[in-house]
């Protein structure tokens, strides 16, 4: 049987209350979390939670489920940014899809996600970088993960961590750098504030 998203919610939602009553460490949480995003069908949620106390009674069912809250679908902007031979950039208070092409040859692009409302559980950057920089702030309580960027006498400097805060987003930042570099780090001080009611009022 197909899992719905409704599906997929439920099972973040215990695995996050295991996270918060030390049931799973983070970096098991956040290997699961991943799973459960990426899982198509209910027999693969299932064993995701099958050791876990609520788990036990909570398989997911192909039963009718409350709507999705936390990553409201759809109305988040999926932008190209290209800086040939000059700048692009994203900033400010905006709305952000699932995924950002970002492109800088012999110029640079900025993106600033610090005031943007994150609309999907995982956001992925794609890079590329031609004697030019790509550069990404991120708020402080999203967990970043690099090492997708491949450097051809280029580099990256990609300052992954997991945020505290469960639920919160997911930043992937790939492509390649040849002559160029990429750069994503957080921005001390800024933070998504209120996440689960942001998101429900979204």
């Amino acid at each position: 049987m197909r899992a719905s998203d409704a599906d997929r919610d439920r099972i973040a939602d215990i695995l996050r209350d295991a996270l918060a009553e030390g049931r799973l460490d983070s970096s098991e949480h956040s290997e699961r979390i991943d799973r459960v995003y990426a899982a198509k069908t209910l027999g693969e949620l299932q064993p995701l939670v099958r050791d876990l106390p609520v788990g036990r009674t909570a398989a997911p069912q192909p039963a009718a489920a409350p709507p999705r809250a936390h990553f409201p679908d759809g109305g988040g902007d999926n932008p190209h940014l290209v800086g040939i031979l000059g700048g692009a950039e994203r900033k400010g208070r905006w709305r952000v899809g699932s995924r950002i092409t970002a492109v800088a040859i012999l110029g640079g692009v900025e993106i600033d996600l610090t005031e943007a409302t994150f609309t999907a559980p995982e956001l992925v950057i794609h890079c590329t970088a031609i004697m030019g920089g790509v550069s990404i702030k991120l708020p402080e309580n999203v967990t970043l993960r690099g090492g997708g960027v491949v450097g051809i006498m280029g580099g990256s400097d990609v300052k992954a961590y997991e945020s505290p805060d469960p639920g919160a987003p997911v930043v992937r930042v790939d492509g390649f750098a040849l002559w160029g570099g990429v750069e994503a780090k957080a921005k001390r001080g800024k933070k998504i504030r209120d996440w689960s009611k942001k998101h429900l009022s979204a």
